[in-house]
């Protein structure tokens, strides 16, 4: 029998409902009443407000049996005037308050109210009206503040409170503000005292740019022929029950406030069943390093998951504009701090497009469709696109999209070595974007294992007469130490994830390779403060055996973390992997050096990497492609 359970319907009345898969993301009324269960509690603290609200994931064991499970809410709360953070799961199908916990220490993300305490207590200070007053402005209506996290660098005075690094700029001078810093003026801020604990005013010389950088069309493109994407008969896929069937894929997706998209029991239909790939996979963390050590810059490490929330600063999408015209685009809903709702309309697209060719040989032709799930985030300036991409061929495919407006610095005469000239009086700083991807990965069951794959030359020599031979070296990785590993162009390496149970039909283990894209090295010291706190940077792969709450690479609270949490923590235990439940973890990093083309608007930039079938199948599985004409 199926189970049900009594939600709150829009009037207010209980009204009986089917129940929901397990890992569907809350809704409105289960947000609402998870906000108002907390709240009752004589122990939710007077003025405090809600950072998280989002489903408590129930024990993967359960979900794959098929089990009841109690729906239940986690709850991030955050009491401003003590400077406390709490942790608390509401169980919403029995309206009680199954745990409530103080988290010591912990700062979570930052959010819109931060901002705004922010820009009050910079104003009362004479010294950021004096310095407006020295650089020539005198509109201070018109100076617009960005509150950055602060991160931690050991300084007097951040080791207590709640802090926020302040910068200004001039939108006086056009919408598009961020063409117009006010360059060398940062107030480093304590919110919980309500105080500026360092006030930096520098370059004075650097001049505010007045330069147009609007956004809105330009004359001199020429015309458009027509290009029209259509599906006269609907889309190609179909969701039941919240799972996404197409072609031979199932899966679901979520919109979670920190993580954005995150997919789960990915599996894909092969002789009469749907064979387990991926349980569940995100963007666990990411961290943009900047390259410019100057007192205006040096703390611009922003993670932007963790300390600011991807999902929840998800876009609306609009068909023919932000997705193909074929696209569907679905809501998606979070929590504001004050525990209602907030409904993000078209947050999530998903689309069929076309893949290109599938095979060929001589006139025997098939042509390949994909399906993309997608969702894009602006924290801040930047806008970051994610597409989570599966293929007629079993590959997940996961492309990560870099637009927006770049951080520029004002400059008085011209760029240096840790930036380069965007426009008059304008620089961009060098930075890198790294990005941590969670993939739990369930290749033909749980038992896994990741074997490594090295493509080494062989040496000249009798079995090697001609100097072209090569070999590949596959390597098994055993504990949590062994599998740390980075990439090697050298040697073309990659990583196979491997069923211990499953064998395919030539007597060999199933699998799925990792294929790395593009990828870059950290560039900042290994002991750098922001190093420490993304230790996550240190290794490109890690493996580690699987456990629910290690969900985030740098740890649940980076936001002014002192580092050493996270993937570094657990790792060191060097946990045996092989022949167990696992979690492959990947890190993507992308090096901006910026160009004038990149001004006053990034071009998009993408890059991204695959989950390629290795020995999973048979043969080619897009064999039974239909012929193109």
């Amino acid at each position: 029998m199926r189970r049900t359970l009594f939600v709150i319907c829009l009037t207010g009345v209980a009204c009986l409902s089917a129940a929901p898969h397990p890992l569907a993301p809350l809704t409105a009324d289960e947000i609402r009443a998870a906000a108002k269960l907390l709240r009752s509690s004589d122990r939710f603290p007077a003025g405090a407000g809600f950072s998280l609200i989002a489903l408590d994931e129930p024990p993967k064991a359960m979900v794959l049996a098929k089990s009841a499970v109690p729906r239940r809410a986690f709850a991030v709360i955050y009491d401003r005037k003590a400077n406390q953070t709490w942790e608390a799961i509401a169980n919403l199908s029995t309206s009680a308050i199954d745990s409530w916990k103080l988290i010591p220490g912990a700062q979570p993300a930052i959010n819109s109210e931060d901002s705004d305490l922010a820009d009050e207590i910079v104003r009362t200070d004479p010294r950021w009206a004096q310095a407006m007053r020295q650089r020539g402005i005198r509109d201070a209506e018109n100076v617009l503040t960005m509150a950055w996290s602060a991160g931690y660098y050991g300084q007097p005075g951040t080791d207590s409170g709640r802090m926020v690094s302040v910068v200004p700029y001039y939108a006086g001078a056009g919408a598009n503000l961020y063409a117009h810093p006010v360059e060398g003026v940062v107030a480093h801020v304590n919110l919980t005292t309500g105080k500026v604990i360092d006030f930096l005013d520098i370059d004075r010389h650097v001049p505010v740019s007045r330069e147009n950088a609007e956004l809105g069309p330009r004359p001199g493109a020429p015309p458009l022929a027509p290009l029209v994407v259509t599906q006269p008969d609907g889309p190609g896929f179909q969701i039941e029950d919240g799972e996404v069937h197409w072609q031979k894929w199932r899966f679901r997706y979520a919109l979670h406030a920190r993580e954005g998209l995150v997919v789960y029991t990915a599996g894909y239909e092969d002789g009469g069943r749907v064979r387990p790939v991926l349980y569940r996979g995100s963007l666990s963390e990411m961290v943009v390093p900047y390259g410019d050590p100057s007192g205006a810059w040096y703390f611009r490490n922003s993670f932007d998951a963790g300390e600011l929330g991807l999902g929840a600063m998800a876009s609306s999408l609009r068909p023919g504009v932000d997705c193909p015209a074929n696209c569907r685009v679905f809501d998606a809903v979070v929590a504001s701090s004050s525990g209602e709702p907030n409904v993000i309309p078209g947050a999530v697209a998903i689309y069929e497009r076309d893949g290109g060719v599938a095979w060929k040989h001589e006139n025997n032709t098939r042509r390949e469709r994909e399906l993309v799930l997608s969702y894009f985030s602006q924290p801040g300036n930047y806008e970051y696109g994610f597409d989570w991409v599966f293929h007629q061929n079993g590959t997940i495919e996961v492309r990560v999209y870099l637009t927006g407006i770049m951080a520029a610095k004002g400059v008085a005469d011209g760029s240096d070595q840790h930036s380069h000239m965007v426009a008059k009086n304008l620089a961009a700083p060098h930075h890198q974007h790294f990005f941590t991807f969670r993939l739990d990965m369930d290749v033909d069951g749980t038992p896994n294992r990741v074997v490594e794959m090295n493509s080494v030359p062989m040496p000249a020599g009798k079995q090697n007469p001609y100097g072209g031979g090569f070999l590949m070296q596959e390597t098994t990785l055993r504990t949590e130490r062994e599998a740390a590993r980075s990439l090697n162009m050298a040697s073309s390496r990659r990583w196979i994830v491997e069923s211990t149970s499953a064998k395919n039909a030539l007597g060999h283990p199933t699998g799925y390779a990792l294929l790395p894209g593009e990828n870059s090295v950290p560039f900042a010291q290994p002991d750098s403060w922001v190093r420490k706190r993304a230790g996550f940077l240190n290794a490109h792969v890690w493996v580690t055996p699987y456990n629910a709450a290690e969900r985030y690479a740098a740890g649940d609270y980076p936001n002014q973390s002192k580092g050493g949490d996270g993937l570094v923590k657990w790792t060191a235990a060097n946990r045996p992997v092989d022949n167990q439940d696992i979690v492959l973890w990947y890190t993507m990093g992308i090096t901006h050096n910026p160009r004038p083309e990149d001004w006053p608007v990034m071009p998009v930039y993408e890059a991204g990497f695959k989950l390629v079938p290795w020995g999973f199948f048979a043969s080619n599985p897009v064999m039974d492609l239909p012929p193109g004409r």
